[in-house]
């Protein structure tokens, strides 16, 4: 099963770049900018990665991201990444980055934009991996930071394929962003939202109704709500589930709790990512290997898993077709159906 989940064609629709800010990486950038972390050593630094709940993983999180400050470090994390996907047979990547984070501290859009854009243009043409790239809004933050940042992104809107909506849920509703959300569909671009993760299922029911979203991101909450589960089988609206941040995050007690092969089997168009995973534990390969190992999940599943990524993705039709077509051409995927 090792062997053929690393070989298995696979789609990350659900990666915050920031979150694979590894250890060695995040002490490397600090000593190149003058950044002084609170911590004597990567070792100290692992250690801290224990987190109970979102908001603990979130104050670390922003804490690792100030030492993110020049373009070249934008395309240092970027490119680290990338490889990372090429080692575990990621071919596509639809990736958020959280321009709010970085103007907080002074940083220039173009500086973020441009040291992640370069990387996965080099990606593409160096390691075969196509992409697109989601701006997100920080939910913590007000509707109208968000119109701020909508605004000083305006310039730059041809070279971003969607708008997304992360950090903290509870006490966040989708619907305060409404509006700019409204404004974004009105600009063209598609959007998609955290919801369900630790907020409830009546969150999903706002991102779809109130936001419009193209894909729920996470979305496992659904579970509670079985005319939910309903609308999102007849729909096949996408969720971006991610396992090992789930767990590690205690959205789930354990690995054989999580609900993602029963969602699966229920006709969802679920699909599997990695979220977080400097911070979490483990990239794509990683959380495949979860579901086999803790869940008994079959060859055949991990297939439909991948092939679900194929249609929740923002690839062109002929790029589906594709894809598609090299992963029913792998070993056991040879005739799976989607559901």
């Amino acid at each position: 099963m090792e062997n053929f989940i690393a070989g298995l064609p696979k789609l990350e629709l659900h990666l915050h770049i920031e979150g694979t800010l590894e250890p060695e990486l995040m002490f490397a950038l600090g000593q190149r900018n003058g950044v002084t972390l609170p911590w004597p050593d990567v070792a100290s630094l692992r250690a801290a990665y224990e987190f109970d709940c979102l908001q603990s993983f979130l104050d670390l999180y922003y804490l690792g991201a100030s030492v993110l400050v020049t373009e070249q470090d934008f395309f240092d994390l970027t490119w680290a990444y990338l490889e990372r996907c090429a080692a575990d047979k990621v071919v596509h990547v639809e990736i958020f980055f959280d321009p709010q984070t970085h103007s907080a501290r002074g940083i220039p859009f173009e500086t973020v934009l441009g040291g992640i854009e370069r990387a996965l243009q080099q990606g593409e043409r160096q390691l075969g991996i196509s992409w697109r790239l989601i701006m997100s809004f920080l939910r913590h933050l007000s509707e109208e930071a968000a119109f701020a940042t909508l605004d000083e992104a305006r310039p730059h809107l041809s070279r971003i394929h969607g708008i997304g909506l992360d950090s903290s849920e509870l006490g966040n509703p989708p619907g305060k962003f409404a509006r700019v959300f409204a404004r974004c569909r009105e600009l063209g671009l598609p959007v998609v939202a955290h919801a369900g993760e630790e907020g409830p299922a009546a969150y999903i029911w706002q991102t779809i109704q109130e936001l419009q979203v193209r894909r729920i991101d996470h979305g496992v909450r659904c579970a509670e709500d079985p005319a939910l589960v309903r609308y999102l089988a007849d729909t096949r609206l996408p969720l971006t589930v991610c396992p090992l941040s789930n767990v590690r995050l205690r959205v789930f007690d354990k690995m054989a709790d999580h609900n993602v092969l029963t969602l699966l089997e229920q006709g969802l168009c679920v699909t599997i990512n990695s979220d977080d995973p400097a911070y979490f534990g483990g990239y794509m390969g990683a959380n495949f290997q979860a579901l086999a190992n803790s869940l008994g999940a079959t060859r055949e599943q991990l297939c439909r898993l991948s092939l679900n990524g194929v249609e929740a993705s923002w690839l062109s039709l002929a790029d589906k077709v594709k894809l598609t077509q090299e992963i029913r051409g792998y070993g056991a995927c040879h005739g799976v159906a989607l559901y």
